[in-house]
């Protein structure tokens, strides 16, 4: 193993043991409830936009595997402070990673660029050799992906 992965195994453990943003919201702040029946994962992301259409705060909590746990936590820290936009064009280069294995594209080394793109989130990039576990890793940014929409549609 190499020492890369050894150093992404104990980023994706300590935020499975430390959340980071873990707890609840109270109202005005929006709630998204996330499921994935397949393996029984569960992810709640509390959303609280200002009216700038910043992320102010987001809290979340729910119980899985450490992938989903560490996402989620690796999620929330990511986009806390960004504008809805630059939250969205993450999740987008974070669900990018995550299509490499529907491709059967070969996994490489992440270049200095995605690196300091993702941040911490790049330590998952090791779930696409695992088919089963994308669905894992992704179940937080589509849970946010849907409280945004309903956060946007309910303006």
């Amino acid at each position: 193993m190499s020492d890369l992965e050894d150093l992404y195994r104990e980023i994706i453990l300590d935020h499975y043991r430390s959340p980071r943003n873990s707890g609840e919201l109270e109202p005005p702040a929006h709630k998204a409830e996330g499921f994935n029946p397949l393996c029984g994962d569960e992810i709640v992301v509390y959303l609280q936009l200002d009216d700038d259409n910043t992320i102010a705060d987001i809290k979340i909590g729910g119980q899985g595997c450490s992938i989903s746990q560490s996402s989620a936590s690796m999620m929330s820290a990511a986009v806390k402070g960004k504008t809805v936009e630059q939250a969205q064009e993450l999740m987008g280069s974070f669900k990018g990673l995550m299509s490499i294995a529907d491709k059967g594209e070969e996994l490489a080394e992440p270049t200095p660029a995605e690196i300091r793109e993702l941040g911490d989130l790049a330590a998952l990039r090791g779930v696409v050799k695992f088919p089963t576990r994308i669905k894992c890793a992704t179940l937080a940014w589509n849970t946010l992906d849907q409280a945004i929409s309903e956060t946007q549609s309910a303006d």
